[in-house]
């Protein structure tokens, strides 16, 4: 028995002010992949995530989710999205980091109810499981950069997603706060069993710890990435011919840099 598609594009052609920006794209995500997103900006990440969520329309092709044509998915609590504008929130909002990861519990089936123990069980969880228990009770507004990332990481955990979608994560945050984080994503997909799917800009992260690559550049290439895997070969797809890998200390594989 094959493995289960969570995602399927088929011929995929997506278009933005007037230009092709996804061309004839066609690839799957399978249940438990941990699926790295990269490419030059401006190559299009964004506008095929957008696509495949249904915000933004196609030219033409075909994308299915959770088996079902994208027209006649209904199922979106099976599905969590955290965009790269989640960060930029008025830092007065009034809410505390455990208050605003609750809101992930409400929807279709309990919108109306107070939350329950359970609810509340699942909200600490999700902070414990992120590292941000300690950070539960401020404003979210006093938070850092990272902590922010985990955060909304935890509230979309508490809907107990079965796919996670995340678009530049941990852009504009430091060295050492980014390995925290994927070390987390990594975590999730292997002990919790969630497939991911993420954007990212950490080449370094991307052969490190996941298992396939998306890269994007108006065509979409996919590779499976294993320990013999060559990333020149599957990067200069994306980047182009001047693309070079450079190994340096790092404590799984090594750096990425390209000029």
């Amino acid at each position: 028995m094959g493995k289960e598609a969570l995602i399927e594009v088929k011929g995929l052609n997506v278009a933005r002010s007037g230009s092709l920006v996804i061309h004839d794209a066609k690839f799957e995500i399978f249940r438990g992949d941990y699926v790295g997103v990269v490419g030059p900006n401006g190559g299009g990440k964004t506008t095929l995530l957008l696509a495949m969520l249904g915000l933004l329309p196609r030219q033409s092709g075909t994308i299915r989710i959770f088996g079902k044509d994208l027209e006649r998915f209904s199922e979106w609590e099976k599905v969590a999205y955290v965009s790269q504008d989640a960060i930029n929130f008025d830092p007065g909002f009034p809410l505390s980091v455990r208050e605003l990861v609750s809101l992930g519990r409400l929807g279709k089936r309990n919108l109306g109810r107070p939350l329950r123990r359970d609810d509340w069980s699942k909200v600490d969880s999700a902070l414990e499981f992120m590292g941000i228990s300690d950070a539960s009770a401020k404003r979210i507004g006093e938070l850092s950069g990272g902590q922010k990332q985990r955060m909304f990481v935890a509230m979309a955990l508490v809907r107990d997603p079965e796919l996670i979608i995340l678009d530049e994560p941990v852009a504009g945050v430091d060295a050492a706060t980014q390995e925290k984080f994927y070390q987390k994503m990594s975590d999730l997909n292997q002990r919790k069993g969630i497939t991911i799917l993420m954007v990212s800009h950490d080449l370094t992260a991307v052969f490190c710890r996941m298992s396939r690559l998306i890269c994007v550049n108006r065509e979409v290439n996919v590779a499976e990435i294993r320990p013999d895997t060559d990333p020149n070969e599957i990067l200069r797809k994306a980047y182009g011919d001047h693309f070079h890998f450079v190994f340096h200390r790092h404590e799984c594989r090594g750096e990425f840099s390209h000029d």
